[in-house]
C-alpha cells in the first residue's frame, strides 16, 4: 500500500509543486494521476522511489516511511518499484538485451537466471526478437516497451509511469496501456500520470481504475 499524508514539496526558489496532498493507493490498484502540465504529477511519482524528498508530511510504501529513509536503504526500496519516466535513460551503446538485464546484474542475480528473466520480460513486451538490436534502431513505441521491460524485470510489486504514451501514435499507445492492465491483473500496483483521456478510457474499459486530479499541486475534491 502507498499512503501520502499532508505532503508538501517545495523546490529551490519557492515553487510549491505539492501542497498538503493526502491519498492512499491499495495493493493491486490501477490508479491514474491526472492534471495539466506543471500540476505536480511527475513530482508526486518521484516521491515514491525517493528520487525527490518531501519538505513535510510523509510517504509510506508497504509500511515504510520512505520520506525519512536513509540513503543507503533507497536502492533496496527501488528493487520493488518499476519506474518509467519520460527520460527513459536507455543505454544506446548496449543491446536491447543488455539494457534489460542490467538491473539484475546490479542486484547480483545469477547470470543464467538473469538471462532467463530478461528474455521473459522482453517476450512480455513483444521485443524478444529484437534482443540483439541497439535501442537506436527501435521505433518510439518499441523504445517505450523496452523501458517497460527493464522496469518489470525485477518483478516489482509497484509500477509507476510518467506520461508513458506521450508522443506515441494511437496504436502504440493502446498497446502500452494494455501492458499496464496486464501487469495490474496479476497483482501489480500501477500508478500512471497522464493527461490523455483516451489512455484512461481504454484502461477503464478493461479493468477497475481510479483517478486523482492535481490542480496547481492540490488534489481536486
Amino acid at each position: 500500500m502507498i499512503e501520502f499524508s499532508a505532503v508538501h514539496k517545495r523546490y529551490p526558489g519557492g515553487y510549491e509543486a505539492l501542497k498538503g496532498v493526502s491519498f492512499t493507493v491499495a495493493d493491486a490498484e490501477l490508479l491514474f494521476v491526472t492534471g495539466h502540465s506543471g500540476a505536480g504529477k511527475s513530482t508526486l511519482l518521484k516521491l515514491i522511489p525517493v528520487i525527490e524528498r518531501v519538505n513535510s508530511g510523509s510517504v509510506m510504501v508497504n509500511g515504510q516511511n520512505v520520506s525519512a529513509m536513509a540513503a543507503r536503504a533507497i536502492p533496496f526500496l527501488r528493487r520493488n518499484i518499476g519506474q518509467i519516466f519520460q527520460d527513459q535513460k536507455l543505454l544506446y551503446d548496449r543491446s536491447v538485451f543488455d539494457n534489460v538485464i542490467l538491473p539484475l546484474n546490479v542486484t547480483g542475480v545469477h547470470p543464467k537466471e538473469g538471462a532467463k528473466r530478461a528474455r521473459a520480460a522482453l517476450d512480455k513486451v513483444g521485443l524478444l526478437k529484437r534482443e540483439k538490436s541497439n535501442p537506436i534502431a527501435l521505433s518510439g513505441g518499441e523504445q517505450q516497451r523496452l523501458a517497460i521491460a527493464r522496469a518489470i524485470v525485477n518483478r516489482p510489486s509497484i509500477l509507476i509511469a510518467d506520461e508513458p504514451t506521450a508522443n506515441l501514435d494511437s496504436q502504440y499507445a493502446g498497446e502500452i496501456v494494455d501492458l499496464f492492465v496486464d501487469f495490474n491483473r496479476v497483482g501489480v500496483t500501477v500508478m500512471i500520470a497522464t493527461h490523455d483521456e483516451q489512455v484512461i478510457a481504454r484502461a477503464s474499459a478493461k479493468a477497475t481504475t481510479r483517478s486523482l486530479t492535481l490542480t496547481q499541486g492540490v488534489l481536486a475534491p
